[in-house]
């Protein structure tokens, strides 16, 4: 203990502090330090902001394509969905390879023999109208098991969207296939 120290001084030193040690800040000086421009003014602000933009859309790509819930648009989301996505994504479909028939088609057209350019479109017209049924039993399948899973609770617009998504080939789907063919979903 210091010879000069006297009693209160070393009650003081003991004694807890109570509150911040600094004036409660007035709301004028709270708001004047959050106070910053909409639009970055300096070229190394626009650049972290377009940086930081360019992340954040990246990470909602990479989450769509990976079926993360949140990232997925309002056509995509619940589990109704990720079911009818599920069952579709699991099986072979004829609309899928509509698009590739449509170019063996399209080579066809130019062979310069008239008979061969017919059959073709024929055989194209006769494949796009077996697409449509293969879509239409598509549709009613997963209407069937969406009402065996959910009852009564099933979405709207189930079918459909089992049906417009078969028509996109399997690679091209959005959000990308999480299941393999031949895996489909649990009842």
């Amino acid at each position: 203990m210091a010879k000069n120290s006297s009693p209160a001084d070393e009650q003081s030193s003991d004694a807890p502090k109570i509150g911040k040690g600094r004036p409660t800040p007035t709301r004028a000086e709270q708001e004047a330090k959050r106070i910053r421009p909409l639009v970055a003014t300096t070229k190394e602000a626009k650049k972290e902001a377009r940086a930081e933009l360019n992340a954040r859309r990246e990470r909602a790509r990479v989450g769509m394509q990976n079926g993360e819930e949140r990232f997925l648009g309002p056509r995509d989301k619940g589990p109704q969905r990720r079911f009818a996505r599920d069952w579709t994504d699991a099986g072979w479909h004829l609309a899928e390879f509509l698009m590739p028939m449509m170019i063996v088609v399209l080579v066809a057209s130019m062979l310069p023999m008239a008979f061969a350019q017919m059959w073709a479109f024929a055989a194209l017209w006769v494949y796009i109208i077996f697409a449509i049924i293969d879509m239409i039993l598509l549709s009613n399948r997963v209407k069937k098991k969406a009402a065996a899973k959910w009852g009564s609770g099933r979405e709207k617009g189930l079918g459909w969207y089992a049906a417009m998504r078969s028509v996109q080939m399997r690679f091209m789907r959005m959000p990308k296939a999480q299941v393999k063919r031949g895996q489909y979903p649990e009842l």
